[in-house]
């Protein structure tokens, strides 16, 4: 972890950077590129679907991008964008030597509300 100073730089490694298909005025569909390693990209999704279903605030995270009023997600993209997630979170947690703190995960999300209801 210490060669990268950015969490991004690791989503790019897994090829889970977002790529917009488009050309002249077409605008595609925004997708992950898959250039990176296949199987960081193949662990990090096999990390976060048991989190998904065991863990109550994975679990609410997911809730919210799917059922959120404003650009709801896919299942599939929401598993995406919480492995971005999960990268930051490894990145921040070997980067300042410190433990995971749930409450400090969910300070910057609109769930701040449920958080202390999730940590009991």
């Amino acid at each position: 972890m210490s060669r990268y100073q950015h969490p991004r730089q690791i989503q790019k490694l897994a090829g889970l950077n977002l790529k917009e298909n488009r050309s002249g005025k077409h605008r595609g569909k925004t997708r992950i590129t898959k250039r990176g390693r296949p199987q960081l990209r193949a662990l990090l999704y096999k990390a976060i679907r048991p989190l998904v279903a065991k863990n109550p605030v994975f679990k609410a995270l997911h809730t919210y991008y799917t059922t959120r009023q404003e650009n709801p997600l896919r299942k599939q993209q929401s598993l995406i964008a919480l492995c971005c997630r999960l990268i930051r979170i490894m990145f921040v947690l070997a980067r300042k030597q410190i433990n995971f703190d749930m409450n400090k995960m969910m300070k910057d999300t609109p769930l701040c509300g449920q958080s202390q209801s999730l940590a009991t």
